[in-house]
């Protein structure tokens, strides 16, 4: 059960890390008052219904009014999580690459071998005098 908990709260943290520092923009077209269009990371397709300007002419001329509008909605995520590692005082600076040091040394095996005995061998065994004896260390 604590295993569980642990999976879904970290999970949950990373999904709101991710959801705080995405940005995108919805865009919608409407046409009079009735939504055609809404898209969220493209620009919306159009009614088709716009007013084409007309070259000017010293004729007359008529003009209508745009009855098409379009919208944008930009939600800007965060981007001010990373920090500068200059920024940090010379005690976190010394803190933090001794943590560095120690947590990559932890999961490194040591490789120490015991070389003392290399050039002596051991005394050879005759006959053994514990068990003759009967003569046992507990």
């Amino acid at each position: 059960m604590k295993k569980i908990f642990y999976k879904i709260s970290s999970f949950s943290m990373a999904l709101l890390v991710l959801l705080s520092t995405v940005s995108f923009t919805i865009d919608s077209h409407y046409c009079g008052n009735t939504l055609v269009d809404s898209t969220i990371f493209g620009s919306a397709e159009t009614c088709g219904m716009e007013v084409k300007e007309k070259p000017s002419t010293k004729e007359c001329d008529i003009t209508k009014k745009d009855c098409c509008s379009d919208e944008q909605f930009i939600v800007d995520g965060q981007d001010n999580l990373k920090t500068s590692f200059d920024k940090l005082e010379k005690e976190q600076q010394l803190f933090v690459a001794a943590f560095i040091y120690t947590y990559i040394n932890l999961f490194t095996e040591s490789e120490t071998e015991n070389d003392t005995f290399r050039d002596y061998s051991p005394p050879p065994l005759v006959r053994d005098i514990q068990v003759l004896d009967q003569t046992f260390l507990i």
